[in-house]
């Protein structure tokens, strides 16, 4: 897609924007947040499901995203604008078809029957959501943001609010799922109460849709696109597209690093219940410590923008990102037995992994510019369809990693107490694998990703030059 200059009747960019934008991704996550987090624990302790099977189903979804994903970002790219946008078209349809199947997920009136009937639920009901329904709003609400501004500074601000509104969600899903579908029983364990999950869930589907709405109503597109077929005479075929895209470096740090950092941040969403069930035996714990990133996400939301355009995205990752590994090898080395002081260590990487997670969407809008400029294409769709499947797969790694090492480590899923040997073999693999993770983003940012704080300005500069050029 090529841009064409904004209209002067167009209201400017502004907290309007911003806003709808943060609501955008509270509707996302509304749904993937809680699926992120909660559905591995319904699967298994609710229907029984094996912990290896539930991996595995996250696999092979994935697997079926590199279609969805792709093709749904070349379907954006090809359609025509709609009335309401070329983006903003597809909230307004696939809002509710997205709530519904997430509705569907958790219904615990199948926790009776045979296991091959709900393994077959399982399978189709969340295949149907993530990589139908949540594939087809997702890719054009993430594309929204180059075509909402194309200045790099509002774009990074889209980037901030859009993760206040995932940080947002998940407070309020890591805050209430505790303390809504866990009760103790006489021995203190914590259980899982099924009629609670379903209805909790149901919920969230309600506010997805209206978080959605407010997206919809508040939000403006002004770099108006053109299908891509219309730019020329001569259709650019999808093959070169993808061609360009993987001789790019810019496009491969990206990718890896979504891929990395969903695996993270997915493994803890999901291992923390098993954490702080199993090992620290507290769930109440686990909301306070959910509570956290909400002082972190505000007490960044004033710097991460400066900090980003004074020293650079990229250079923000590495340090951010090292000083969160360096603070996960700490966690795994001190085995820390008391809650409290687990949680205060690891607020301090909270801090670290957010200053720059503030900041990761905007990493999807310089790499497009980077693609423009080298190509003469932009294909704003497509590139953020392969993003958004770098990090589905990233959930799907950490999905089916975290179950196969549930089950190495011997925990049953049928059993209301683990050994302590599991115990501590959950708390093992839960700091284990963040510090690695997060260590390899910084690695990566340093030393394969080449946008620094210049290139993205020259970048900036040379297509509001070939603009120019173009309006004359």
């Amino acid at each position: 897609m090529r841009r064409k200059g904004r209209s002067n009747t167009v209201k400017p960019f502004g907290i309007s924007d911003k806003l709808g934008y943060m609501f955008g991704d509270l509707g996302n996550d509304f749904t993937f947040m809680f699926a992120s987090s909660y559905v591995m624990i319904f699967y298994s302790k609710v229907m029984g499901i094996s912990t290896g099977i539930i991996g595995t189903m996250f696999v092979i979804a994935r697997c079926l995203d590199a279609v969805t994903d792709i093709g749904m970002g070349r379907i954006v790219d090809i359609c025509k604008p709609g009335k309401d946008g070329k983006f903003k078209c597809w909230i307004r349809r696939i809002s509710g078809l997205v709530a519904l199947s997430s509705f569907l997920m958790y219904q615990s009136f199948l926790q009776d029957a045979s296991m091959n009937i709900k393994i077959a639920y399982m399978f189709i009901t969340y295949l149907l959501w993530g990589s139908v329904f949540y594939t087809a709003i997702n890719i054009p609400y993430g594309s929204m943001a180059s075509v909402i501004s194309g200045n790099p500074k509002d774009r990074s601000s889209l980037s901030v609010f859009r993760s206040l509104g995932s940080m947002l969600a998940m407070i309020i899903i890591t805050v209430t799922a505790p303390l809504v579908i866990y009760y103790t029983d006489s021995e203190g364990n914590q259980v899982v109460d099924s009629g609670r999950f379903t209805i909790l869930a149901g919920v969230f589907s309600v506010c997805a849709v209206i978080s959605y709405l407010f997206c919809y109503f508040m939000t403006t597109e002004r770099v108006k696109a053109e299908p891509v077929s219309e730019i020329s005479t001569q259709k650019i075929p999808f093959k070169k597209v993808l061609k360009d895209m993987m001789k790019n470096k810019a496009f491969w740090g990206m990718t890896l690093t979504a891929i990395l950092m969903m695996f993270a941040t997915s493994w803890g969403q999901s291992l923390n219940n098993f954490l702080f069930a199993d090992y620290f035996q507290n769930t109440v714990a686990l909301s306070v410590y959910s509570i956290l990133a909400l002082p972190a996400t505000l007490l960044l939301l004033g710097i991460s923008t400066p900090l980003s355009v004074r020293f650079g995205k990229k250079e923000c990752g590495v340090a951010c990102y090292l000083a969160a590994g360096l603070i996960y090898v700490l966690i795994a080395v001190a085995r820390f037995e008391n809650v409290w002081i687990f949680i205060v260590v690891s607020f301090i990487a909270i801090i670290a992994k957010q200053c720059f997670g503030m900041q990761a969407y905007a990493l999807v809008t310089d790499v497009i510019d980077d693609l423009e400029v080298q190509t003469g294409s932009r294909d704003d769709g497509i590139i953020y369809g392969i993003y958004s499947f770098a990090r589905k797969l990233g959930q799907a790694i950490a999905g089916g990693v975290s179950g196969w090492a549930l089950e190495f480590i011997g925990y049953n899923s049928a059993a209301i107490a683990q050994t302590d040997e599991v115990r501590m073999g959950v708390y093992q693999i839960s700091a284990i694998f963040p510090a690695a993770t997060f260590l390899l983003c910084a690695a990566i940012f340093a030393f394969l990703y080449p946008l620094n704080r210049k290139r993205v300005n020259s970048n900036v500069e040379e297509l509001e030059k070939r603009q120019k050029t173009r309006g004359k």
